[in-house]
């Protein structure tokens, strides 16, 4: 399975990058930024996406939006700034940093739970 993380701050991303490979992913892509995040994953093919809220430069959620318009995709925000993300995204399933290694397990299989619902 592949993941991609949209994460500005890299050991954040290593970190989770970790994390998900003992979930079971064996691929792993990563964006710094929203235009990065939207660019690269047209070419992807993503089983899950991890997303900052903040990024320097550009906006997570701007990015997923952009992401999930033609497919969806299973997302996990990872944030510190919980408060603005229910503001923005009251349904998103959310991990609040920093990260703990069952609460990102719980999302992740609640977030690909709900795919396998939808489909």
């Amino acid at each position: 399975m592949h993941a991609f993380i949209i994460e500005d701050e890299y050991l954040i991303g290593q970190s989770l990058r970790d994390m998900l490979e003992k979930l079971g992913f064996t691929s792993f892509s990563f964006a710094r930024s929203e235009d990065t995040a939207i660019a690269g994953a047209a070419a992807e093919k993503i089983d899950l996406i991890t997303a900052d809220v903040r990024l320097l430069p550009g906006d997570g959620v701007r990015a997923v939006e952009k992401i999930c318009e033609s497919r969806a995709i299973p997302v996990v925000f990872i944030t510190g700034y919980l408060e603005e993300l229910r503001d923005r995204a009251p349904a998103a399933i959310v991990v609040q940093k920093p990260v703990r290694e069952n609460e990102l397990a719980a999302a992740v299989d609640n977030a690909l739970r709900e795919k396998r619902t939808e489909s």
